[in-house]
């Protein structure tokens, strides 16, 4: 059996987290899946899976061998689109993940107009909070806030950003206005939830003094949009990217508050953890359509 094949069959795997639905999309048997998955893990000496009867999970040489096949079939397909089609048709799919709030003000439209010029681009635009490991999750592009953590990624940075306390004037009217980060403590905070994480515990720097709050809060919600929402309704206290509420401000629907703190969900200390980047995998080969959105997107922001 060829590689490429393998590659393929390893890739189907980890899309539909089994062996049998595997089989079942490839037109294969469960017993030559399995046969064949063997054989590739001998062939190279590593395992791949880590397998029970209920999950399936990469290890790190799976990550690996999943993340390079992802390339080659992608180039392969590249190949025979251009072969098919001629060298100035971009087209296939392009999957994205950024956060909800900038992902719908900022990202949706950008995607629209690119998709505009490029009609043959299928996007896949996934709107969520979490911090996704862009090897395993299979997308092209990611886009978050925030430093990042592995050296083996490309960052570019889009826009400058901090993130801000904020809430809305009725809220402030009737609950009065912090002046202190552990006034906090008496407000109705809104927190967001991480891979089910409770992110309560508040970090502040004043010139060289960090201060670290653990609030109380009255909402949770793993979507930005929704604490964004809450704010504005005059539930709470949010933790937000400027860049989210920006407009907001801008329009008197929520003021910011304790200016004078520098506020984040963790107690790093460098200038640019709260700003946009985009993050993608370094690929000699990469897709066109992949190149001139990263290109696209960049220009926009510009």
């Amino acid at each position: 059996m060829d590689k490429f094949s393998d590659m393929v069959m390893f890739v189907s795997i980890v899309k539909h987290q089994g062996l049998a639905a595997a089989g079942r999309e490839l037109g294969l048997s469960p017993a030559t899946v399995t046969s064949r998955l063997k054989t590739l893990e001998q062939r190279y000496g590593v395992k791949l899976l880590n397998r029970s009867t209920r999950h399936l999970s990469l290890t790190d040489s799976g990550a690996l061998y999943y993340q390079a096949s992802l390339d080659i079939i992608d180039n392969v397909n590249e190949a025979e689109s251009l072969l098919q089609s001629g060298v100035d048709e971009v087209k296939g799919t392009l999957k994205i993940v950024a956060p909800s709030d900038i992902g719908r003000q900022a990202i949706l439209p950008i995607l629209t107009s690119f998709c505009q010029r490029y009609p043959d681009v299928i996007p896949h635009l996934y709107l969520n909070d979490r911090l996704t490991n862009i090897t395993e999750s299979g997308m092209d592009i990611v886009i978050r806030y925030g430093e990042l953590a592995d050296s083996n990624l490309i960052s570019r940075r889009l826009a400058l950003s901090h993130r801000v306390l904020c809430a809305s004037p009725e809220y402030l009217q009737t609950h009065g206005i912090p002046t202190t980060p552990h006034d906090l403590v008496n407000h109705h905070c809104l927190a967001m939830l991480r891979s089910h994480e409770e992110l309560t515990q508040w970090h502040f720097r004043q010139n060289d003094a960090h201060h670290s709050v653990a609030v109380q809060p009255s909402r949770f919600s793993d979507d930005g949009e929704v604490i964004r929402r809450w704010a504005i309704d005059g539930y709470g206290i949010a933790l937000k990217s400027l860049l989210d509420v920006q407009h907001d401000i801008d329009f008197r629907k929520l003021h910011i508050v304790l200016e004078d703190y520098r506020v984040n969900f963790t107690a790093s200390s460098s200038i640019s953890s709260g700003d946009l980047n985009v993050i993608y995998v370094s690929r000699q080969y990469q897709p066109k359509r992949i190149r001139l959105f990263i290109d696209f997107l960049l220009n926009e922001f510009d």
